[in-house]
């Protein structure tokens, strides 16, 4: 069989380990071929490809980034997106198709399976809100990169007694900012599950500012405040009609300057959550996902994604994971909370 492999959306440290797990598997289990469409769903559109073999996999279980690029092309706002996509795996004579991605990618996989396509899902979001599977490779990293930053932010902060915001990634879902926070010993977390009053932040940060004369918030992007509305760079939308956020860090710092009188100031970690080399969890769990998409494709259980459950890697149906969002439960943030302004 010739396989085809995309990596679309966002990279996340574990993609490399994805595509090595299917095709170490894949070649020496299996005797597949590989190609890999470059840049996400750009590649089977217009046709871009390299051939993939064990010796382009040897080394890259340490590297981030995926060496298939990405992008955020939407076949299905395209003309005729479908259809060119068909001609493309034909014309490369592609047997089945393994999609690396998050919602948005997944999404499109899900359609094109609903169009007699034979395709397999492998969940990658480091915002961890992909429904059906425990948790997605790329978090852990991106949380540990979180929180090393915070550490080093305690340092300054203490030293000028400064208020610092510290802003993460996280649209619909605080998953990053919520472990963050906790793991960083922040004042505050702020996530977008549940709405923020600003007089409630003001209070514990005063709280710790009295004990420590400094204070850590953690906030995730796409945090809302009571009064307010979601901030963003513009009112331009992506290719699947998603708004850039970009701010929340930068007006929430003035609102607690204001209100406070402490000197505030915000850091944004925007890429460096993505960048970089995977920490263990997250190569382990690439590979062992891209094992299991290996052998679906063997099996032939197309319209399925790979996905955690415990620690097991299991399949389910790729529809499930892009219906719900998987968000940060109440009493999960009950939990932080205990700790906010102590």
């Amino acid at each position: 069989m010739r396989i085809g492999m995309l990596t679309g959306g966002g990279d996340a440290p574990g993609l490399n380990n994805v595509i090595k797990g299917v095709v170490t598997q894949g070649i020496k289990k299996y005797d597949y071929e590989f190609v890999g469409f470059l840049d996400g769903w750009k590649g089977p559109l217009e046709g871009l490809t390299k051939s993939i073999g064990l010796s382009d996999v040897a080394y890259i279980h340490d590297r981030g980034g995926t060496i298939l690029g990405s992008s955020r092309t939407n076949p299905m706002k395209i003309e005729n997106g479908v259809a060119r996509i068909e001609e493309n795996l034909k014309k490369h004579e592609i047997d089945a198709l393994i999609a690396i991605g998050g919602e948005d990618t997944l999404g499109v996989a899900t359609q094109l399976h609903k169009h007699d396509f034979k395709v397999i899902g492998v969940p990658k979001t480091i915002d961890n809100d992909l429904s059906n599977t425990d948790y997605t490779f790329g978090f852990q990293t991106s949380v540990a990169i979180a929180s090393e930053a915070v550490d080093r932010l305690h340092t300054t902060a203490r030293s000028h007694h400064r208020v610092l915001v510290v802003e993460v990634m996280g649209r619909h879902a605080g998953w990053i900012a919520l472990e963050t926070g906790m793991s960083g010993d922040a004042a505050v977390t702020l996530i977008p599950e549940e709405k923020y009053d600003i007089n409630q932040v003001v209070t514990w940060v005063k709280e710790r500012y009295a004990r420590d004369q400094y204070a850590i918030v953690v906030v995730a992007e796409g945090a809302l405040s009571l009064d307010g509305d979601l901030v963003t760079k513009d009112a331009s939308l992506d290719a699947f009609g998603h708004v850039k956020l970009s701010g929340v860090g930068d007006s929430l710092a003035a609102r607690i300057e204001d209100l406070t009188g402490f000197e505030t100031r915000s850091v944004v970690l925007g890429h460096l959550q993505r960048g970089g080399t995977p920490v263990a969890f997250d190569r382990n769990l690439g590979q062992r996902l891209g094992l299991k998409a290996a052998e679906a494709v063997n099996e032939k259980q197309f319209g399925q994604m790979v996905a955690l459950h415990g620690t097991e890697v299991v399949l389910v149906p790729l529809e499930s994971a892009t219906g719900v969002l998987k968000t940060v439960p109440a009493a999960r943030y009950q939990e932080a909370k205990a700790f906010f302004g102590a």
